[in-house]
């Protein structure tokens, strides 16, 4: 079938979009450490089980200490960190400002690649930062009023921060996880004896195996956070929340289910870069949802900036 790895990239997106809205509503009735503990611990469950069918073993196999070491760190900083701010985010200004900060996720993946990995930032990556920052900034900006010239911002300023925070979370935890997966693996390839043909079936899902050990990492970090911060007593109530769990369950479904394993897929029938670009256009398409939902007011502006600040993030991947 022709286009089907752009057709999979733009349901991954549809996907992302779902999971930020029912993420939006679960985190309101249930609130953002419980959310992600039970998020987490649904992850683990919907990744093993799709390692069981692809590789008939449920666990991750084949992991030596250093993926284990960074694909951890990967965890915290992504997950517990990334995800902490995310849905923070969602709280302060909604799913489609969350979402729309997302979108220097890329950025922050860039700096750390050349931080981390001395990997180094073309002319396009550089104009993508510009343009991204342009399309954030035609959102978020109010003209001045009232004899005021200056713009200013139309959310609030924690909000802002924990949009950021976000992504910068998941741009720099994308880049430990690359390193933890090309030590993965090396360790692959050892256990193997250097015989990559025979290496290649489990080489294939290392993506999804290494999701399971940033979620294990996710899960140990939000509940040691929700244990410290009193909050462990809110568990049981919100396993009793039906529509709490359902939206949650509705999260898991569209996220670490149906958004990531066709991400993967998405990837063998097309150009990397492509989907990328196809799946990071939740920005866009949550407009229309939050609108219809929460009647949120949305101008024309706003419109153009997300359409922009994507556009920008595309840039990053040609």
């Amino acid at each position: 079938m022709q286009y089907i790895g752009e057709i999979l990239s733009l349901v991954v997106a549809v996907a992302w979009t779902g999971a930020a809205l029912f993420s939006e509503a679960a985190t309101l009735r249930i609130g953002t450490i419980v959310l992600n503990v039970i998020r987490m611990a649904g992850s683990l469950l919907v990744l093993g089980v799709i390692l069981w069918v692809v590789t008939g073993f449920p666990l991750p196999q084949y992991l030596n200490a250093e993926a284990w070491l960074w694909l951890s760190l990967s965890g915290l900083v992504g997950y517990v960190f990334g995800d902490y701010c995310l849905f923070n985010s969602y709280l302060a200004i909604g799913s489609r400002y969350g979402q729309l900060f997302m979108t220097l996720a890329p950025l922050a993946a860039a700096l750390a690649g050349w931080l981390i990995l001395g990997e180094k930032m073309s002319l396009m990556g550089i104009l993508g930062m510009l343009v991204v920052g342009t399309g954030i900034g035609m959102s978020v900006l109010n003209k001045g009023g009232g004899g005021q010239h200056r713009p200013h911002l139309k959310l609030p300023v924690r909000g802002v921060l924990y949009g950021i925070g976000a992504a910068v979370g998941q741009g720099v935890g994308l880049v430990l996880s690359k390193l933890g997966m090309e030590h993965y693996q090396d360790g692959i390839a050892v256990h193997f004896g250097g015989d990559m043909t025979q290496a290649g079936a489990v080489l294939d899902y290392v993506p999804v195996a290494s999701t399971f050990v940033r979620a294990i990492t996710g899960l140990i970090g939000f509940f040691i956070i929700m244990v410290l911060s009193g909050k462990a007593r809110r568990l049981a109530p919100a396993l009793r929340d039906k529509k709490g769990m359902l939206f949650t369950f509705c999260a898991i479904l569209c996220g670490p289910t149906i958004g990531v394993s066709l991400s993967l897929l998405a990837t063998l029938y097309t150009n990397a870069g492509v989907a990328q670009t196809l799946m990071s256009l939740t920005p866009v398409l949550i407009i229309w949802p939050t609108w219809l939902i929460y009647r949120q007011k949305v101008t024309v502006l706003e419109v153009v900036g997300a359409c922009v600040a994507v556009a920008g993030a595309s840039l990053f991947f040609l």
